[in-house]
């Protein structure tokens, strides 16, 4: 790699910026790019002006749906830092959003309320960004609120989130009087002119009263940040005034890059203080593409072979889309990150999913829905393109003679379901085209048709998530609908271990169709973390090798349609024993129908049980309240698990209700509350329903009430 290619490396940062909602993501967006300069005029989300707030929906409720992408620039040290910057959604309903952006992100700041503290949706969000191994800087937002309290919030970080948080800064005052922050590197103090919109500010002196609190401090951290560098442990102990600038922030980033440190700066995004330093701090302690490990995948060829792809221009182009959008002007946009070699446009791409060839037409660096064109997008960077015929989320973009197939991205089922069907005859193909292009963009969106009842069924991750669904058909496509009651996606599961032998012997004169197996199938182990937990125990080739693979795919066909309601199973183990084959009748078909077979009725036997998703419920409410409301979750079949106060004095209720009972609840809230609470409702679990609901459920879809016992 060429010098001057490496340097443009290390002084890129691409970096999300994920939180729970209403914790000031949009809104520290809007200031940074204010502050680089690449908007003029600040857009405030309670305006519905937000530059990274661009849909409709968004600008009318005041929250981020999809999560938007832009480029900027900040100096830092002197040198001039290029900034990938995705603004993430923090309602619970559009976690794909988070989820796909991390999977593409080299760091995150990891925003916080300081009056809140870690919510539900924080640790959801936390949790994700420990799966992709995304480090990420703790930015504790809303110092000028009522209830402020930036060390609580440092405190729950570690109680909650199990995080190594260090302050690197500490507040000047706060709520009204939050004027800046002390510096604990540089042992300096940061004042924000509120006349500039705090585009200026001053460096001064540690106020003297803050001296002792903010030595400390500082002392602490030195003490975290120590383990990370050996000469600054020896100075730490030996010598401590001599520890310079410069060792404290090469240990912090080390610590951060291990993903064993999480420093914690502070500010008010609303109120134009602290985003500057949190912009240093991101250039200081993040990393860029080149920190970042070789990325690895398989040979789609040979999915047994590993192969990797540093972040180096000169290696194979490799990619990886993690987004699809429908724009008005350009069509179907696909959002990618370049991991290694560089992408041109106009050029051909091999897509390893489908095997196929594709020209990408024009290529574009984002800019919330804006698009700039570029000739090539690079390596460790962000684009988007047009042209392709056939892209899904997860697909991954290479060389034709350098094949990789990267891993693709998890995303979580859809919990909730409602009926549609348009108003009028003629929208109906306007509604079936709609609908696949929102699935298209959102993998947790999904359609399809009911074998019964012959209506269309769209599931998503909540109300809200199917709400703006039925807004975006009527507002892009034109389309007005009609929409049945919510339903909920129960999932199947079987609760104890049944061995049978299957055969499947057809003759139809000449080549017939032959299979035999003897299969155990059982619940699958408690620590097993996929769908089907398959084991192959036949000896001797009883059945030869080929159509084992054969057997898993019946399985796992079988398994997305259970036996009670057709609902997919949740989980299951399936161990092949024995069994025996035609040399002429036997074929791959002849063992995975087989297996479908040997499914449905291993599963009848089983007994089966119906599994209900559970929300982690949080009830922000008076304490006049609290006993209606908790008298309310518990009709709603749910578990209080805790009671506690926050600092303005309400209390916290949490519960696990199953979501069935959920439907309509901020209303019903409101009405209990006079208005005065408040509820966040996050995916916790599938458990199993009791066996009176379940037949109630069974009875209203037409289920097998006779299997359930």
């Amino acid at each position: 790699m060429t010098k001057g290619l490496q340097e443009a490396l290390q002084f890129t940062r691409n970096i999300g910026i994920m939180a729970h909602i209403d914790a000031g993501k949009t809104t520290t967006s809007e200031r940074i790019l204010y502050y680089t300069g690449l908007t003029h005029k600040m857009g405030e989300v309670h305006d519905g002006a937000a530059t990274m707030d661009w849909m409709a929906q968004e600008q009318e409720r005041g929250i981020t749906i999809t999560s938007a992408a832009t480029t900027t620039s900040w100096k830092y040290n002197g040198d001039a830092y290029k900034i990938n910057l995705i603004d993430t959604p923090g309602h619970v309903d559009f976690t794909v959003e988070v989820e796909r952006s991390l999977r593409v992100l080299d760091g995150a700041v990891a925003a916080f309320c300081a009056v809140g503290g870690v919510e539900p949706q924080s640790e959801t969000v936390w949790r994700q960004a420990d799966k992709y191994n995304v480090p990420r800087i703790a930015y504790v937002n809303k110092m000028d609120r009522s209830g402020a309290n930036y060390f609580d919030a440092v405190r729950q970080m570690r109680e909650m989130l199990g995080a190594n948080a260090c302050p690197i800064q500490i507040p000047i005052g706060a709520e009204e009087e939050f004027k800046g922050v002390v510096d604990l590197v540089k042992m300096k103090a940061y004042f924000w002119h509120d006349e500039t919109l705090g585009a200026d500010y001053d460096e001064a002196e540690v106020p003297s009263e803050l001296l002792a609190e903010a030595q400390e401090w500082r002392e602490k951290m030195l003490e975290a940040v120590a383990e990370f560098d050996d000469t600054l442990m020896e100075k730490f102990f030996d010598a401590p005034s001599s520890i310079t600038e410069e060792e404290i922030n090469r240990a912090i980033r080390k610590g951060t890059l291990a993903m064993r440190l999480n420093p914690v700066i502070c500010g008010s995004s609303f109120k134009n203080k602290g985003v500057q330093t949190l912009l240093d701090a991101v250039c200081a302690y993040l990393p860029s593409p080149a920190d970042t490990e070789s990325i690895t995948g398989t040979d789609p060829r040979d999915s047994s072979k590993e192969l990797t792809r540093r972040p180096d221009p000169s290696e194979p182009m490799c990619a990886l889309a993690f987004k699809i959008a429908t724009d008005p002007y350009v069509g179907r946009l696909c959002f990618f990150r370049v991991y290694s070699g560089e992408l041109k446009a106009g050029s051909y791409i091999y897509n390893a999913r489908s095997g196929k060839k594709e020209r990408i037409s024009r290529l574009f660096q984002m800019h919330s829905n804006k698009q700039n064109p570029k000739e090539s997008i690079g390596t460790g960077d962000i684009g988007a393109g047009v042209g392709f015929r056939d892209i899904r989320t997860g697909d991954t973009l290479c060389d034709e003679n350098h094949p990789i197939l990267l891993e693709a991205i998890d995303f979580p089922d859809p919990v909730i379901g409602i009926a549609v069907e348009p108003k009028t005859q003629k929208d109906l193909d306007r509604l079936s085209t709609g609908l696949a292009k929102l699935a298209e963009e959102d993998p947790t969106f999904t359609v399809r048709s009911d074998e019964d009842t012959g209506q269309t069924v769209i599931s998503g991750m909540g109300e809200l998530h199917l709400e703006i669904i039925i807004d975006r058909l009527k507002r892009e496509f034109k389309v007005e609908s009609n929409q049945g009651r919510p339903q909920v996606s129960y999932k199947e599961a079987i609760t104890k271990p049944v061995e049978l032998r299957e055969t499947y012997k057809k003759q139809t004169g000449g080549r017939g169709k032959y299979a035999d197996m003897i299969v155990r199938v059982e619940p699958a182990d408690r620590d097993f973390e996929g769908t089907l937990q398959f084991v192959d125990e036949v000896k001797g080739g009883n059945i030869p090798k080929e159509y084992i693979p054969s057997i898993q795919k019946g399985f796992e066909r079988a398994m997305k349609s259970g036996v009670l309601a057709g609902y997919p199973l949740d989980k299951l183990k399936v161990t092949v024993i024995d069994g025996s084959y035609h040399p002429v009748d036997s074929d791959q078909l002849s063992f995975e129908i087989c297996a479908m077979q040997a499914f449905r009725n291993a599963a009848e036997k089983a007994d089966p049980v119906l599994l209900e998703p559970i929300m982690k419920v949080e009830v922000v409410t008076p304490e006049e309240n609290m006993g209606d409301v908790i008298s309310d979750l518990n009709k709603r079949r749910g578990q209080v698990e805790g009671m506690e106060s926050n600092r303005s004095g309400a209390r916290v209720v949490k519960a696990r209700t199953p979501l069935a009972e959920m439907f309509g609840y901020v209303t019903a809230l409101r009405t209990i509350t006079s208005g005065r609470a408040t509820s966040t409702m996050v995916f916790s679990h599938f458990e199993e329903v009791s066996s009176s609901i379940a037949r109630e459920v069974l009875e209203e879809v037409g289920g097998r009430v006779e299997l359930i016992k």
